[in-house]
């Protein structure tokens, strides 16, 4: 049988609908015709037709009011099935909620999609001045704790898969790292002290110190991070408090998730006789 490329199922129409939606990410509630026209380059027809048949199905809606549109509760839903299907949220929150507890500092749990970290679960603390960041939020890996945490037991191949070229690897801050051989030794450090630290590498002023989440599987699945503004998380502090409870956070995430348990059975059967 003949294989064919993947780009030659691709449904153009079906693109643009998506590209549409990614549209309503990060802080943007509504947008109209005229703009989205302008972000996508489709002529405000096509626009128009598409947003027709998403608010059909319920994945946008259009505010009565301003008659622009934003994003209906389909999209929702289907964000609420897929946070479902994660089980490491339904395991990591509640471990969450103690590490936010006891270090008053926001806490993620993210995955890696691509080239970003997604943030799949926030606990936010009830600190006057904190980190405001939202549950699917996107940031780079190269310049996020979380991220780092999460690639730091990759093998080249692997690494290659998710990391875009250097040349464009963005530069979020003056101290995010945009050299590949500095990231590899950043990495190596990682994989020796079981935690990684984001020193206002992607926001001015802001630090964060992530780990890495294990599966009974050994794979990592997911990632978690403690983040703060750079007066509170200093390093002593960072050394001292946020890092051993940050590590014992995702140890015990890994646990609930069969982790700990694999290598105990491994431990327990000893090599194998001859």
């Amino acid at each position: 049988m003949v294989k064919r490329e993947k780009s030659n199922y691709i449904i153009q129409a079906v693109v643009h609908a998506l590209s549409l939606l990614e549209e309503f990410s990060g802080d943007v509630d509504e947008l109209g015709v005229t703009e989205l026209s302008k972000r996508l380059k489709l002529h405000k027809n096509n626009v128009f037709r598409l947003l027709a048949t998403l608010e059909e199905k319920g994945y946008i809606e259009q505010n009565k009011i301003t008659e622009n549109y934003r994003l209906g509760i389909k999209s929702l839903e289907l964000g609420q099935t897929f946070i479902r299907q994660m089980g490491v949220l339904r395991q990591a929150h509640p471990v969450m909620e103690k590490l936010c507890k006891d270090l008053r500092e926001n806490v993620y749990v993210g995955v890696i999609r691509n080239h970003n970290v997604v943030y799949l679960d926030v606990v936010e603390s009830d600190q006057a001045v904190r980190v405001v960041s939202r549950v699917g939020s996107q940031l780079p890996v190269w310049c996020s704790a979380i991220g780092k945490a999460q690639v730091a037991s990759m093998n080249a191949g692997e690494l290659e898969k998710i990391l875009p070229p250097v040349k464009n690897w963005e530069a979020c801050t003056p101290k995010s790292i945009r050299d590949k051989d500095a990231f590899f030794s950043e990495l190596e450090r990682i994989q020796g002290q079981g935690y990684a630290i984001d020193d206002e590498e992607y926001d001015h002023d802001v630090k964060c110190v992530g780990a890495a989440i294990r599966d009974y599987t050994k794979r990592v699945v997911a990632g978690i991070s403690v983040s703060g503004p750079s007066f509170r998380l200093t390093d002593e502090c960072i050394q001292n408090k946020v890092a051993p409870a940050v590590k014992q956070a995702a140890a015990e995430i890994s646990r609930r998730l069969g982790y700990e348990i694999t290598l105990q059975i491994e431990e327990k059967s000893g090599p194998a006789s001859v």
